[in-house]
């Protein structure tokens, strides 16, 4: 797996690769939303709560698959509100390596499936080629 950053004459980039190649089997996860394995809403009211529980089922999706966060190469971020950018960078990066960030694509949106959630993250990991 290979992160250009930031290739001559691209824009600077703030936590995220604006390309990520990579060889070997794909995995998708599903847009995961701020619920507990019991499916109860996490941090109501609390941004950073909402992501870090994201993240929690990234990471429980992506080891169903056999991979890790540090193999991600894409995420596609849904927030309701753009304030709550520095809550989802602040979990991001508790993580995901800041020298290796995937490819990232960030929507604001006017709502999520249920009206209390405040983001809801999508992700592409590849596992290393054998």
């Amino acid at each position: 797996m290979q992160h250009h950053t930031r290739p001559a004459g691209s824009p600077p980039a703030n936590g995220y690769s604006h390309a990520v190649s990579f060889t070997g089997p794909t995995i998708m996860v599903s847009g995961q939303v701020p619920l507990d394995a019991d499916g109860r809403l996490v941090g109501e009211d609390d941004a950073l709560a909402q992501t870090r529980q994201v993240f929690r089922n990234i990471a429980v999706a992506l080891d169903a698959a056999g991979a890790r966060m540090s193999d991600v190469v894409k995420l596609t971020i849904f927030l309701t509100s753009l304030a709550d950018l520095p809550a989802f960078r602040a979990a991001r990066d508790e993580v995901i390596d800041p020298s290796r960030p995937p490819a990232s694509s960030l929507v604001q949106v006017a709502g999520l499936v249920h009206p209390d959630f405040r983001v809801e993250i999508e992700a592409v990991a590849v596992l290393p080629a054998e």
